[in-house]
């Protein structure tokens, strides 16, 4: 199967389409781009594919984790001529996208956590384990085996985000509770892919942390508030009707976060300008921390939106989690962050705001 559809999301009255593509193995791969994606397709073998793991429910956490074996054998830091996110070429290895050449590339991750089709599931005495139904997919932002989400430039992080937009739909739909896209970056994170990449999960049950968050919402936290009062002296800057800012409750060193200044459940309540605002900032922050640590930053980054059911006063975020207290210097999660999840943080946050200004005047 592969077609191309217009997505209902433009990117600045500019059209954004989708081409669908049912690969040899049984995943989807989907193209997006500006135009209909017309690339002639490549040979493709088809080799035995997990579907998911098992989650079981830790009592004393009260939180439900994934066990997946089948990861212990994913693809690990290969050499760049058997780049696996790289398009394939005529004549050259086989890679996860066989085209020549592409946008925005997602698809169904080979060594999936979660999978619609997960059916096993231990049977241990005592312990709630179930299988691990969900959904795990990978998204390319580029052919170039190097670069970021800040080098990938405007255009394609509005491309980008439109892919985010149709995939958080799909998930929904197909009944995935709460929707992550994340991107991990850096050897300190564990990255084993360094081509610029980042990752979607469907989770059948909203996650702990999110709980507490859709909690506090409807309790009445209120963000808008919270922007209002950190801005301007925690503030990077607004654009287009997004801030980013250093929280004034920052658990790592550096944190940074992108929020809509008015209340929006998720990115699919953004205008097109906001969204246009959200893409700079997905770039601009990134780049902000090359030049902080001068260096491809370290980082953990997630959309934090609404679940698929709603949630009362739920304000949607972008939030970067930095992996480096300083150039050079690993910020690590030790005992007692680990243990009690209280978090001792090595830079104020009323530091934090000053360096990543500084770094926007030095790059």
């Amino acid at each position: 199967m592969s077609d191309n559809t217009k997505l209902t999301h433009a990117i600045r009255g500019k059209p954004v389409y989708r081409r669908d593509h049912l690969k040899a193995d049984g995943r989807m791969l989907r193209l997006y781009g500006y135009t209909p994606h017309e690339g002639a397709l490549q040979s493709e073998n088809a080799d035995p594919i997990a579907q998911g793991g098992e989650i079981r429910h830790h009592p004393l956490r009260d939180e439900w984790n994934v066990y997946a074996a089948h990861r212990q054998n994913r693809t690990f830091k290969p050499a760049a001529s058997d780049d696996p996110l790289a398009p394939t070429r005529a004549g050259g290895p086989e890679t996860e996208i066989p085209f020549e050449d592409f946008e925005i590339a997602v698809f169904e991750n080979k060594f999936a956590a979660f999978h619609p089709s997960a059916t096993d599931a231990s049977d241990i005495a005592g312990i709630a384990a179930e299988p691990a139904k969900g959904a795990c997919e990978v998204v390319v932002y580029s052919p170039d085996a190097t670069g970021s989400l800040h080098t990938i430039g405007q255009d394609r992080r509005r491309v980008l985000i439109a892919a985010l937009l149709d995939r958080y739909q799909a998930m929904f739909d197909a009944g995935c509770e709460y929707v992550l896209p994340f991107e991990n970056r850096g050897d300190e994170v564990g990255v084993t892919l360094h081509h610029p990449h980042g990752q979607i999960y469907g989770f059948e049950r909203v996650p702990e942390i999110q709980r507490r968050a859709i909690d506090a919402f409807a309790g009445g936290y209120d963000l808008c508030a919270e922007i209002d009062a950190a801005m301007p002296d925690y503030g990077l800057g607004e654009k287009d009707g997004i801030a980013a800012f250093v929280p004034r409750f920052a658990r790592f060193p550096y944190e940074a976060w992108i929020a809509p200044t008015a209340r929006r459940a998720g990115p699919w309540d953004c205008s097109e300008e906001e969204l246009d605002g959200l893409a700079y900032w997905l770039g601009e922050v990134t780049r902000r921390y090359d030049v902080l640590f001068e260096q491809p930053a370290a980082t953990m980054m997630a959309f934090h939106a609404a679940p698929r059911s709603g949630a009362d006063g739920y304000h949607f975020t972008v939030q970067f989690y930095p992996l480096l207290r300083a150039k050079g210097r690993v910020k690590y999660l030790a005992s007692v962050e680990q243990h009690t999840g209280t978090f001792t943080v090595d830079v104020m946050p009323e530091s934090a705001v000053v360096a990543l200004r500084k770094a926007s005047e030095n790059g």
